[in-house]
């Protein structure tokens, strides 16, 4: 035997032991002699020929019931996951991997189990050292294995998927960014219940009514986590009218029910127990329906696709009881092991299902979806800085504004998302340069068809177009004020740990944050929400995420165009829209965002010894500035810190720094930081939440020191009386420092 010869045998005994692992394998089928003698997607193609041809509805029957046996053996491995939301939709999945479209993301992340299955089938998983399903098995729910909900860090899974209601803004930012490809997005009708994923849609579609290269899978099979859905006892007509009211021209329904041969059938069927022509027969519609929607969805007509199946069919249980494993649902336990016996296949069958997907879509998802290769973006000419002279007034939010501009003008696919509106955070100028995008061209309200700012009355959907815009490799950002921005959060945190795992660069998730609690007096403490500076304040250990507080208008010019230029990183600026008084030039502002901090004042000396200010915000120096021109005069030496950058005040065993994608290792150092804060005591100010201050606190050696901070709202005529009632005045602080000087 030659070494060639060998070679290609050894070859073709690796790639048949994929199914080593798997428990039970299944007797010889009829039809897979019939309508599986060859793989229906041939060499050198990448989707099914004739989505109408029986053999192509076999197959991809094949490739549902693979999916739902290795979500059986994975989770069954561990007694634990989720396998009964993607087992009802199981059919669509497969005929979309079928018909090419690999590029699915999915708002539902406890579908995690089936997303690692055709992964696996189509190789993707080899990439992190999955070869055969006892790999698959093992790796389930493990670290540095296949999560319980997914993550950008498992090859070929676009986008994370955890809390519900995300998964869309990750369809509608592939979509605007690869009008050449479909991105079909899962939806549970558990996750239906989200306020936000109907809007989102609604106001994509009127924003951009060309850009319908998504897809809506509705998993509709009755039952969410722990309960029937709240949508299980409307009828098909008007699930069909519930999405066209949301700007859906076509919503394709297919319905197991009809294809069950008896008579009085539940609502919700279980096409699993049909007879074999009769799920043959389901599983062609699906497939011929599905390859219609992708090519509605591609063509320009907003399409939905609508799955109507029991909840849990083929696998352990079946309604809210399927949902999840518990301890008891083990590989020996006999209800798993007879489902498993029930959706076993023959080894022809496996081999065959690997092909096909291996196949799809041009090769396996981990080498050919969009986010697995870095984005080609436009390159970035110097911006022009605005340098304010120190002593003036100027406006911090309108100063960054004017960059943005710039940046839009440079960069076509730049989009900057705002809620509230960007005129009343100061933030016109960037209206002016960039335009709202909106249906009605009006000049008076910068409105015009092809506008660069997206403005849904929606915090969830501007945070999430814009962190989908930049996990997908495109630049974005998020304007909002700081009282309404907690709406979303949520999936700014998601992104931010998905780009900490990536395996490319992709520009980081920008976000600003205008009128902090301080200015928000006369709006009353509905609009008071220091918790985002805690929210970050929480994430600045991740490694990747940075709030910055820029204290002036050239302070923030400096911070957004370091953000704006950085890789995977999630930051969030904070500034305020009043004109305030600007404090350094543009060194010390760069000084400070590179170093973290920087001395704004230092008076030199003083006989009763020197007080440390260390101050994260804009508007808050000012009674700082006051109450140090009266303990000069009382003796007392003073040092104003700007503590703008808190993450690089952390000492780096603090922080996950060395964890994530594009590390950042600029830490300050014990000589800088008791240059900057050593003195005879430390009071750290601040008008929002103390956490942001933490790090300045934690290396500080000073057994005097002390904090004032934002303690709670109310309806004021002006900031100075917010200031008072949260005991952050002049008088406060230079009592508080007469206190500890005794």
């Amino acid at each position: 035997m030659t070494a060639t010869i060998a070679t290609q045998l050894a070859d073709a005994t690796t790639k048949a032991s994929f199914i080593s692992g798997i428990q039970y394998l299944g007797q010889a089928q009829s039809e897979l002699d019939r309508y599986g003698a060859a793989p229906v997607i041939k060499e050198g193609e990448s989707r099914v020929a004739d989505s109408t041809a029986v053999q192509a509805a076999y197959q991809t029957l094949l490739a549902a019931d693979a999916l739902r046996y290795l979500m059986l053996q994975m989770t069954g491995e561990k007694a634990s996951g989720h396998p009964g939301g993607y087992a009802s939709g199981a059919e669509a999945y497969a005929a979309l991997w079928m018909l090419g479209h690999k590029n699915m993301v999915t708002e539902v992340g406890h579908h995690a189990p089936g997303f690692y299955s055709a992964l696996f089938l189509d190789r993707s998983l080899e990439a992190m050292g999955i070869h055969t399903v006892s790999d698959l098995r093992a790796r389930f729910r493990e670290r540095h294995g296949l999560l319980g909900h997914l993550s950008g860090a498992i090859p070929g899974v676009l986008a994370p998927a955890g809390p519900l209601g995300q998964g869309q803004h990750f369809a509608l930012a592939g979509a605007l960014l690869n009008r050449d490809k479909l991105f079909p997005v899962s939806i549970g009708d558990g996750g239906l219940g989200e306020p936000y994923i109907m809007s989102a849609f609604q106001h994509f579609l009127t924003a951009y009514p060309a850009t319908t290269n998504f897809l809506p899978v509705l998993i509709w099979n009755g039952y969410s986590q722990e309960h029937h859905s709240m949508v299980s006892t409307t009828n098909n007509d008007e699930m069909i009218a519930y999405w066209k009211a949301h700007g859906f021209k076509e919503v394709i329904l297919v319905d197991a029910r009809d294809y069950a041969d008896a008579a009085n059938v539940a609502t919700y069927a279980d096409s699993t127990a049909f007879p074999m022509a009769n799920r043959i027969a389901f599983t062609s519609r699906v497939l011929s329906a599905m390859d219609e929607a992708a090519g509605k969805a591609m063509s320009g007509t907003p399409t939905c696709f609508i799955i109507k199946q029991l909840k849990g069919a083929g696998v352990h249980a079946r309604g809210s009881k399927s949902h999840n494993l518990y301890p008891g649902d083990t590989l020996t336990a006999t209800h798993m092991v007879d489902a498993m016996k029930q959706r076993a296949l023959p080894e022809e069958a496996w081999k065959l299902v690997r092909t096909n997907f291996a196949r799809a879509g041009g090769g396996p998802a981990a080498q050919t979806v969009v986010t697995e290769l870095e984005r080609n973006i436009a390159e970035l000419a110097p911006l022009t800085l605005t340098h304010h002279a120190v002593g003036a007034n100027a406006v911090p939010s309108t100063s960054m504004g004017s960059l943005v501009a710039q940046v839009g003008t440079q960069d076509a696919d730049y989009i900057v998302t705002n809620a509230d509106g960007n005129e009343a955070s100061g933030l016109k100028v960037i209206n002016d340069a960039l335009k709202i995008r909106h249906p009605t061209t009006d000049p008076l309200y910068n409105q015009h068809p092809d506008g660069q700012v997206y403005e849904p009355l929606n915090e969830d959907a501007c945070a999430g177009l814009a962190a989908g815009l930049a996990l997908f490799g495109s630049r974005a950002l998020w304007l909002s004020y700081e009282s309404f921005a907690i709406n979303g959060l949520p999936i700014v945190q998601t992104v931010a740990q998905a780009m900490a795992e990536l395996r490319r660069k992709t520009p980081s998730l920008v976000c600003m944050y205008t009128a902090g609690a301080l200015e928000q007096g006369r709006n009353g403490w509905t609009h008071q929400r220091p918790e985002v500076e805690n929210y970050f304040a929480a994430l600045m250990r991740n490694g990747n995420v940075y709030p910055v507080f820029p204290y002036d208008a050239n302070c923030v010019q400096v911070a957004y165009d370091w953000a704006v230029r950085t890789h995977n990183k999630a930051i969030a600026l904070f500034c305020s829209k009043t004109a305030l008084p600007v404090y350094g030039d543009m060194a010390s502002a760069q000084e400070a965002v590179e170093t973290g901090a920087t001395a704004l004042y230092d008076s030199g000396n003083g006989r009763r010894g020197t007080v440390v200010f260390a101050v994260s915000g804009d508007m808050v120096l000012g009674p700082v500035m006051a109450a140090k021109t009266k303990l000069e005069i009382e003796g007392f030496r003073v040092r104003i810190v700007a503590v703008v950058n808190p993450r690089r005040l952390f000492r780096p065993s603090d922080v996950a720094w060395n964890t994530v994608a594009e590390a950042d290792d600029k830490f300050m150092s014990d000589a800088e930081y008791e240059t900057l804060f050593g003195g005879d005591m430390l009071i750290g100010v601040t008008g929002g939440a103390s956490a942001i201050l933490e790090p300045v606190m934690l290396r500080s050696r000073h057994r005097r020191r002390d904090m004032l901070c934002w303690k709670r709202g109310e309806t004021t005529a002006s900031p100075a009386e917010l200031f008072a009632l949260n005991g952050i005045t002049e008088k406060d602080i230079v009592d508080r420092v007469w206190a500890l000087s005794r």
